[in-house]
């Protein structure tokens, strides 16, 4: 095997997997790259066998095709440390992967391509094309609201739900939900599937905010993004989500609408003397005006006062803090509609005007 590339062109799909190579390398070779050379092109492919990752890469100049795994972590120091627009020409000699880059020279150690392991491949149930921006704004909406670590498993991931025309995606940890839809060209029947944590996170960080869009195919036990530069797959949590639909609150008519930001700024100060263990305020319906108030154990106290048009009955309800704050980094600037469910049993938040999707998000209150 060998090719050459500019420092910044293989530093690219290196950059792509390297967040799911193995620090601990339980086995040695997940701590590997499966470099594949074939005619014109390159490709970097890294797992933990729960998350597999490809980044592309098209070669200018002539090269032998090939297969070797390399240390990860170890080429891609090299290639951060290198200066810029240096040519890196690579070989393999005597099963030893060798970087010639101006005047450095580097040998690493491989293993067989052949022992490098893939998640399996399960049949694809439903596949669509999606823009990178929309499917990225899907998870942005939601991701926050994924619990961790928790007895519940199947919570400790995003549900992904196809509904006819319809894509959603859901996230809650049982004290906060979070909702994001958005239409499909065409209807694709039902199906849904949970992507863990992990996986979430790996592919927000590759996602664009571009009009290039990306195929997104489900299949039984995993979910797979495919783009121009890289190929993301993710292992599936093996679980029935909940019944989202049942619990989720019908609002009442006690809501005011105001500015996120305005509500956003006002959190922030009032926050700075909530208990810093529970995060509380109190947020206080009353006669057009919403009123903010914290307080914490060393007997310091904050409020503030909203203009709103309210003229309902007062009501107050307390909050985390960070839940709030979640919701509203998450949302565009605008107004927002803050509503308490029936019973007053919790808060609903969600944008008045959104172009790109329908979100919708739900806060459980604390006692304070």
């Amino acid at each position: 095997m060998k090719f050459t590339a500019t420092r910044e062109a293989l530093l690219q799909p290196l950059q792509t997997i390297i967040g799911v190579v193995d620090r601990r390398q339980t086995l040695p070779i997940l701590g590997n790259a499966l470099i594949t050379v074939n005619q014109e092109q390159l490709s970097v492919l890294g797992t933990d066998l729960e998350v597999e990752l490809i980044g592309r890469l098209a070669l200018t100049q002539p090269s032998d095709a090939g297969q070797i795994t390399v240390p990860a972590r170890k080429l891609y120091d090299i290639c951060r440390s290198t200066p810029e627009n240096t040519l890196m020409q690579c070989t393999v000699e005597n099963q030893r992967f060798i970087v010639k880059a101006g005047r450095s020279r580097f040998a690493l150690q491989t293993l067989p391509a052949l022992d490098f392991p893939n998640i399996e491949e399960s049949p694809s149930e439903h596949r669509f094309k999606i823009p990178q921006k929309e499917l990225r704004y899907l998870l942005e909406q939601t991701h926050f609201a994924i619990a961790q670590q928790d007895v519940r498993y199947y919570l400790n991931g995003l549900l992904f739900e196809i509904k006819e025309q319809q894509i959603r995606c859901v996230a809650t940890d049982g004290h906060r939900m979070s909702l994001c839809s958005m239409m499909l060209p065409k209807p694709l029947g039902f199906h849904q599937v949970i992507v863990p944590r992990k996986g979430v996170a790996e592919l927000l960080r590759l996602l664009q905010t571009s009009e290039d869009e990306v195929e997104v195919i489900l299949a039984q036990h995993h979910l797979r993004v495919i783009a121009k530069d890289f190929t993301f797959t993710s292992k599936l949590i093996d679980g029935k989500y909940p019944d989202y639909n049942k619990v989720l609150p019908k609002a009442s008519d006690k809501k005011v609408i105001l500015d996120r930001d305005e509500l956003k700024q006002a959190l922030a100060r009032v926050t700075i003397l909530s208990n810093e263990k529970f995060r509380g305020v109190s947020l206080q319906w009353q006669e057009n005006a919403l009123l903010l108030q914290s307080h914490n154990t060393e007997h310091e106290e904050a409020e503030e006062k909203l203009e709103v048009t309210y003229l309902n009955k007062a009501v107050q309800m307390g909050f985390n803090a960070n839940y709030l704050l979640d919701v509203l980094n998450c949302m565009a600037a605008g107004d927002i509609e803050l509503a308490i469910a029936e019973a007053e049993t919790s808060l609903l938040i969600q944008p008045i005007m959104s172009a790109q999707a329908s979100s919708l998000f739900v806060i459980m209150p604390v006692l304070l």
